[in-house]
């Protein structure tokens, strides 16, 4: 940087499911807060992580995969997404190295346009684009090129936006998140710090352990499953003597055959999912923990308000 000037903003995530933006913000924030999965709908609720050092203060904000929405949770996902975008400095949108231009691009494209559009009426209000192609380990450089060129043409035949920069990236390799992080500050105007500098989100422990949990599920079940799963921390306190954390969670599914596909025979699948997300809440808190959890059946949650708003999707 040509100054010394504390940098500081918001910076929403978008992309369509799968195209690593939760590995992305966990990479970059050195601390994994969001789960991972090659599943849709992995990220389903606006993640708010923050990155501190001498340039300045990033609060990064996971949004859901967009997708068109199907049931009232995807509504609740497109919703998070949109309320995201009004309160973002920038925009950081993250495709994979193709040409094609998808249904999920072309909405994504949309909200953008629409958003730096609005705010543009306002002098200096817009939020900066940055376009951020992921997975470039799997492709050449002419390829790269062309993704590039597609997107551009795209966003300028449609009126949405130009972009501030592109960057090539692997966050599966690390590869460039150094260069990624610095275009980041580069871009983002002088301002305060928001968050005290040890803060790295504002997630509870609870909500992360839930996520954690839901991850696990997400890696381990049948494709169709991970869908209908919420996950929900009904206790989590420490023993007086500090020697552990209990912990009583139940993972939510909408049908009866599900539940039994999530328990396994013997119990053998939940006790997987169990030591799996064990050994990564012992990391977050680290301390120990005993874990329990429980299978409940809720036939039809994403499309019921009541079960929606006692999930957490308000």
């Amino acid at each position: 940087m040509s100054d010394n000037k504390f940098k500081s903003g918001f910076v929403a995530i978008l992309g369509r499911p799968n195209v690593g933006k939760s590995t992305i913000m966990n990479h970059l924030i050195g601390m994994k807060i969001a789960a991972v999965s090659r599943r849709a709908q992995t990220t389903r609720k606006k993640i708010q992580t923050v990155y501190t050092d001498d340039r300045g203060q990033i609060v990064f904000l996971d949004t859901p995969g967009i997708n068109k929405a199907e049931t009232k949770l995807g509504e609740f996902m497109l919703d998070s997404a949109v309320d995201t975008l009004k309160t973002a400095d920038m925009i950081m949108w993250i495709v994979e190295p193709t040409t094609f231009i998808g249904t999920g691009e072309r909405l994504i494209a949309e909200l953008i346009g629409k958003t730096v559009r609005s705010a543009g009426k306002k002098e200096g209000a817009a939020p900066g684009v940055l376009l951020v192609i992921n997975k470039s380990d799997t492709a050449d450089e002419d390829q790269l090129r062309k993704a590039r060129e597609a997107y551009t043409s795209y966003m300028k035949e449609n009126e949405s936006s130009d972009f501030d920069d592109i960057i090539d990236v692997s966050a599966t390799e690390k590869k460039n998140l150094d260069v990624l992080m610095q275009t980041i500050f580069d871009h983002l105007p002088e301002g305060p710090m928001y968050f005290d500098e040890e803060t790295v989100t504002d997630e509870t422990e609870r909500e992360i352990a839930a996520e954690y949990i839901r991850e696990k599920c997400l890696r381990n079940l049948d494709k169709e499953i991970p869908h209908g799963i919420a996950v929900i921390i009904d206790k989590m306190k420490t023993r007086p003597d500090g020697s552990l954390v209990d912990i009583e969670a139940t993972i939510i599914c909408e049908k009866e055959s599900h539940k039994g596909i999530i328990i396994g025979k013997n119990g053998a699948m939940l006790k997987k999912i169990g030591i799996q997300s064990r050994q990564e809440i012992e990391g977050l808190l680290e301390m120990r923990v005993n874990l329990k959890l429980w299978v409940k059946v809720r036939p039809g949650w994403r499309d019921k308000s009541i079960y929606l708003n006692e999930y957490g999707y308000k």
